[in-house]
């Protein structure tokens, strides 16, 4: 791992910093941690056709998902975008939520610090689980009500 990037720059700079210390997080960890998780998902049998029927140009896209974790796990604010309406239209299902989940615990666990891997991967679930529910809700329509397990 790389040594912190003190240089970051933080929406809350405070609750950053702690986390920072706290998980061993950093720019560069998740830089690796989205670039070596997509190279996953690109390669993927399930995964990668839903992904390279939709991104051409991979390089935003990767820039974006960093700045998406830093945003999510390190409370930088540096994502600005809505990603509910992004996946709502996509074909996945929970099989697809679960290998995509299987794919990033795995890569956490190869780039981050034990603390850092499980700070990610909480919020990675939950998001997870936030995204299939809205896929599943638009899936069954307009004034569909959704039921808790």
């Amino acid at each position: 791992m790389t040594s912190p990037n003190l240089s970051i720059i933080s929406a809350r700079p405070t609750s950053t910093a702690g986390l920072m210390a706290q998980t061993g997080l950093n720019e560069d960890v998740l830089f690796e941690l989205v670039h070596r998780f997509y190279g996953k998902v690109r390669q993927d049998r399930l995964l990668a056709p839903i992904f390279e029927e939709r991104i051409s140009n991979w390089a935003p896209h990767l820039e974006r998902m960093v700045a998406f974790w830093s945003s999510v796990a390190l409370m930088t604010g540096r994502y600005h975008g809505r990603p509910i309406p992004a996946h709502v239209p996509l074909p996945v299902n929970a099989v697809h939520f679960e290998r995509w989940l299987a794919l990033f615990r795995e890569t956490a666990g190869e780039v981050c610090t034990p603390a850092g891997a499980a700070h990610v991967i909480e919020r990675a679930e939950r998001i997870a689980q936030s995204l299939q529910t809205a896929v599943l809700e638009a899936s069954a329509g307009p004034g569909a009500m959704s039921v808790p397990d």
